[in-house]
């Protein structure tokens, strides 16, 4: 039985390195170093090794933007091929592109890659540049479909992503996006890639701007659903971090964790909300973000701008 590994070690990448070279560039007379580009520190590479230890199977993918991903390099050893190790290779990249919130994932195939990659389901969009000056490529492209998202009111959620993307474009950069909205909880993920810091580990800070986007727009889904408008703003923040965030960052804001009254809206006052923010590792629990929100009517926002 095989397995998907992540390289880790100077040692596993030494070997994972030399695999992509001997398959994917000696053929080509080029030397070793050639195999090695500028993304590789922010990408994530997977790789299978036989019962010897060996490498047999490798691949890699990055994020080009918030919403695409990159597959490169996917190699199989040739007395490996026909056991389906280039699939699980595909098939464990993919699943990063979508924690990652990507939307779609492009290759550039050669046209011998391009039966295998249509049976991943790629369609090819368009002739791609040349690799290394020589080897012809066809650039392909994947969507993707959200598995198992719960996507209750999807034209607030948009709204709310564009608002977040408009008018705080930070958020874009760091690959925040809303996950899934149910009524009662809603999740927001950010890409690790995007905001690690030296240790591997996501910024304290980026932590913190994704617990506050989510509070907020917690609220504003609410004001959504009870059909008030009204500016949201934060009052005081606190977080509380036991681990660091090395995988998957997750944002989860229920709604029983809301207290306070959206009634004075309704008459033209602002009215004080309160909630807590989980922030999740994956499945893994690391931190707790509590909120205090404002909410000014819209003839406070008007009195507020005059005064100016």
């Amino acid at each position: 039985m095989y397995k998907i590994e992540t390289p880790e070690t100077d040692a596993e990448f030494e070997a994972y390195f030399e695999f992509r070279w001997l398959m994917l560039r000696k053929p080509w007379n080029y030397p070793q170093g050639s195999e090695k580009d500028e993304y590789e520190q922010v990408s994530e590479h997977r790789m299978i090794r036989n019962n010897k230890g060996e490498v047999i199977a490798i691949g890699r993918i990055h994020m080009n933007s918030a919403e695409e991903a990159q597959v490169r390099h996917i190699a199989v050893a040739n007395d490996a091929q026909g056991r389906g190790l280039a699939k699980m290779i595909m098939s464990s990249l993919e699943a990063v592109a979508r924690q990652e919130g990507a939307v779609r994932i492009v290759t550039n195939s050669r046209e011998l890659s391009t039966p295998f990659f249509e049976s991943c389901g790629f369609e090819v969009e368009k002739e791609a540049s040349t690799e290394l000056g020589k080897l012809k490529r066809q650039q392909m492209v994947k969507r993707l479909l959200a598995h198992n998202t719960i996507l209750l009111h999807p034209k607030w959620c948009k709204e709310l992503q564009d608002t977040w993307h408009d008018t705080i474009p930070i958020s874009e950069q760091m690959g925040i996006k809303l996950y899934q909205y149910s009524g009662k909880t809603l999740e927001n993920r950010a890409s690790l890639n995007k905001n690690i810091n030296l240790h591997g580990t996501m910024f304290a800070g980026s932590i913190f701007s994704l617990a506050t986007l989510t509070g907020w727009g917690m609220i504003f889904l609410q004001l959504k659903e009870k059909n008030l408008v009204g500016e949201i703003v934060l009052g005081d923040g606190n977080i509380h971090y036991h681990k660091p965030i090395t995988m998957q960052p997750r944002a989860l804001c229920h709604i029983e964790s809301l207290s306070g009254k959206f009634e004075p809206l309704a008459k033209d006052k602002k009215c004080q909300i309160k909630l807590q923010v989980d922030i999740l590792d994956g499945d893994t629990a690391v931190a707790e973000f509590k909120g205090v929100y404002w909410i000014l009517p819209p003839e406070a926002e008007e009195q507020d701008a005059q005064s100016e």
